[in-house]
């Protein structure tokens, strides 16, 4: 069963597609250091980081918003407040609990990483699609159906082919984790 799991994640790891808009990016070493790219240019110009993701990906997203502060040297700031997500939803009904926080606090050129295994939650998609009108960089991560809903919305897209949310999330896991190493690396 071991065997079976490890051998699962280096052949998704081997399949993951990072694309540009339509455009899949074939070197994936460069598509990954596009990627960190993104994140140091955030911590050298002081922009604000937001990571949001439902369920197993709001638990990966609340990880990140610590790893890359504490980590990382990345300002980023958590929109899972419980005060903030109850009123926001309650307000504004649950497909704008991130779109609103983004509205309110995104700044052009800071930095919004959506997570969601399955691409088509409507509350992270309202999120990207407001952080796009106020020119916020976009970064995605999902997996499930190619043609998901947020899988070419970003400035750069992470897409995980495989319908199984644990394989999906431990991989979105280990590469932020990994970005953030990198980032600690060249502090």
């Amino acid at each position: 069963m071991y065997s079976r799991f490890i051998n699962e994640i280096v052949d998704l790891l081997r399949k993951i597609q990072i694309c540009r808009g339509d455009c899949t990016i074939d070197d994936l070493n460069a598509a990954f250091e596009e990627m960190v790219n993104l994140f140091r240019n955030a911590r050298q110009n002081r922009n604000k980081c937001f990571f949001i993701g439902n369920g197993g990906s709001a638990a990966i997203a609340m990880h990140m918003t610590t790893d890359f502060m504490k980590n990382g040297g990345v300002r980023t700031v958590s929109l899972f407040d419980p005060s903030i997500l109850t009123c926001l939803g309650n307000d504004f009904g649950y497909e704008n609990v991130f779109s609103k926080s983004v509205e309110m606090i995104a700044d052009e050129n800071d930095l919004l990483v959506a997570i969601s295994s399955s691409g088509n939650s409507t509350n992270i998609i309202n999120a990207i699609n407001i952080a796009r009108q106020k020119k916020t960089k976009v970064i995605t991560l999902s997996g499930f159906a190619a043609d998901n809903g947020i899988r070419r919305l970003g400035d750069l897209n992470l897409y995980v082919p495989k319908n199984d949310y644990g394989m999906v999330e431990s991989v979105h896991n280990m590469l932020l984790q990994q970005i953030v190493d990198e980032l600690k690396n060249s502090i």
